[in-house]
């Protein structure tokens, strides 16, 4: 074991959960009006209407879909008699179809960001870094539940990176288990850890303030000063 894979998979996931952790803690105490995700919303509606939705559904059962393959150990899906052939059909049909959902949307919305002229201009530095970083750890996760499936075949990450990423919680991480895995999951693995370390830094912070009506809630109507001007004089006369 060299001392690039101990710096990868023991030290790097380390620091990155450790600035998860302060940073979110630092944010909170420090800057609760940065707590938020700005919304753009008055300055278009059309593309944001499509592509948020993609996005958060996407990438929500995406999470879910990590928790069932990272963090339940594969002697459950044994326990149940879950066969592999039955667990890596589901695994690519509906991992590969919310990960393509999640990506599309979050395409719409750089597009949005990039094409709208307000927004560019409402857009900070550090929201073309966060898109670009989820794109590319969006991305890479299409790409090896989808593409690597049916050009390389099959690979199953619950015998080496499930055990390797819970040992990080026990305090006791088996770097030897990242070892053999294809570049492209390992890739995967460290740009989502890069995410955890900017995460506390950027507009990604409102996910833990976020209600979840909010998936289900009706668009925010906007008004023009004219509108309520009007508005109100129309009232006054009744």
């Amino acid at each position: 074991m060299t001392l690039l894979d101990q710096f990868l998979w023991v030290i790097f996931p380390y620091v990155t959960l450790t600035i998860f952790i302060l940073g979110h803690i630092y944010k909170y105490n420090r800057d609760q009006i940065g707590w938020s995700a700005r919304s753009s919303e008055i300055m278009e509606k059309r593309l944001l209407r499509v592509g948020s939705p993609l996005f958060h559904y996407g990438i929500i059962f995406a999470f879910f879909g990590h928790v069932a393959g990272i963090l339940i150990p594969k002697w459950v899906y044994e326990a149940l008699g879950i066969p592999d052939e039955l667990y890596h059909l589901g695994a690519v049909v509906i991992g590969g179809l919310v990960g393509i959902i999640a990506l599309v949307g979050l395409v719409i919305l750089v597009i949005r960001r990039m094409t709208v002229s307000r927004i560019r201009l409402f857009t900070q530095r550090m929201d073309w870094v966060t898109e670009l970083v989820l794109l590319l750890v969006v991305f890479q996760g299409v790409y090896i539940t989808v593409i690597r499936n049916f050009l390389i075949g099959e690979f199953d990450y619950r015998n080496t990176i499930g055990p390797w990423f819970r040992s990080l919680f026990t305090f006791s991480p088996d770097p030897t288990l990242m070892k053999d895995v294809p570049v492209s999951f390992q890739i995967h693995v460290l740009l989502a850890f890069l995410l955890f370390a900017m995460w506390p830094f950027t507009r990604l912070v409102h996910l833990w303030s976020l209600p979840l009506e909010y998936l289900k809630r009706n668009y925010i109507s906007y008004r023009s000063l004219n509108f309520l001007r009007t508005f109100k004089i129309s009232k006054a006369k009744k």
